[in-house]
């Protein structure tokens, strides 16, 4: 230790010893620091607690549950004989109740919970109300339940690869995935998730990807073409002239995400919506280029 580095060593250890033979020397030296940083950490909770004033208005009371549910419940059944009427499975309503206390705010996830509790209190489909299902709407995003919601009306749903290849020896890249049109039809806040969020439905088996499967209508693929997405991803690519490569893809709901959809999406005793989204097909073609 240099001549410097010891005097200074020296002085901070006798200030040490000093504070502790005089308490008021502590409290002088460190107090007001230690005021300073009080206050500091009181302002960081004010501004939490702002920010989470909010939340804590949005999470429901049994009141207010047991209102909603009232209403709901008497709409949803309103047309079925009340001797097929039941007592729900606690399983079910149980979680579901309880997980309305913090997505009741959300009419499109209030919605399924109500339906899947509808359902469960009639004889007649209580079969589709898997007790898993409230699992299922607890991991959705507002976003993607407005996705399945959309997804209901149709069957099967067009997405687009963009690959490219920097050298014949290096195969194909991934330059964008799972690029719709899905999200703008649906109405989600943030289009930009999309892929995310069609990955998270395959992940909770609601949704595949089957591969080697494309629409036979090519009208489905030409709206996603010319969407700024696409071309901005294309032309990015091709402005370092590697070759692109687009991929036909498509999305529909599982085995699971049709039961799903009977008894969470559809909503229990209204009259079901005739209408057709657009770009959605019932035809398929493999790679071997068949229609199925």
């Amino acid at each position: 230790m240099d001549p410097l580095s010891t005097v200074a060593a020296g002085i901070a250890k006798e200030a040490v010893q000093e504070a502790a033979k005089n308490p008021q020397v502590y409290q002088d030296l460190f107090q007001p620091a230690a005021k300073e940083v009080g206050k500091a950490l009181g302002t960081v909770a004010k501004t939490i607690n702002v920010a989470l004033a909010p939340v804590s208005a949005l999470v429901w009371g049994y009141d207010k549950i047991s209102n909603f549910l009232e209403k709901k419940l008497s709409e949803k059944l309103k047309d079925i004989p009340h001797e097929n009427i039941i007592t729900p499975d606690p399983a079910i309503v149980g979680p579901a109740i309880e997980s309305l206390r913090y997505t009741g705010n959300n009419p499109t996830l209030a919605e399924m919970y109500a339906n899947l509790i509808a359902n469960a209190m009639d004889k007649e489909t209580i079969k589709k109300a898997h007790p898993s299902f409230v699992e299922t709407i607890k991991n959705l995003s507002s976003d993607e339940a407005l996705l399945l919601n959309h997804m209901k009306l149709g069957v099967f749903w067009a997405l687009v690869d963009i690959k490219y290849i920097v050298h014949p020896d290096t195969g194909e890249l991934d330059g964008a995935t799972n690029l719709s049109r899905l999200g703008f039809w649906a109405g989600v806040k943030n289009e930009e998730f999309m892929p995310s969020y069609l990955n998270n439905l395959c992940r909770l088996g609601l949704t595949e990807i089957p591969p080697n499967k494309w629409l036979v209508a090519d009208v489905a693929y030409d709206e996603i073409r010319n969407t700024r997405e696409y071309v901005n991803y294309k032309s990015q690519i091709e402005m370092r002239n590697f070759t692109v490569r687009e991929q036909k893809k498509l999305v529909t709901l599982t085995d699971l995400g049709q039961q799903f959809k009977q008894a969470c999406l559809l909503d229990k005793g209204a009259k079901q919506s005739a209408n057709v989204p657009r770009y959605y097909s019932r035809s398929v073609a493999n790679q071997n280029g068949t229609t199925i």
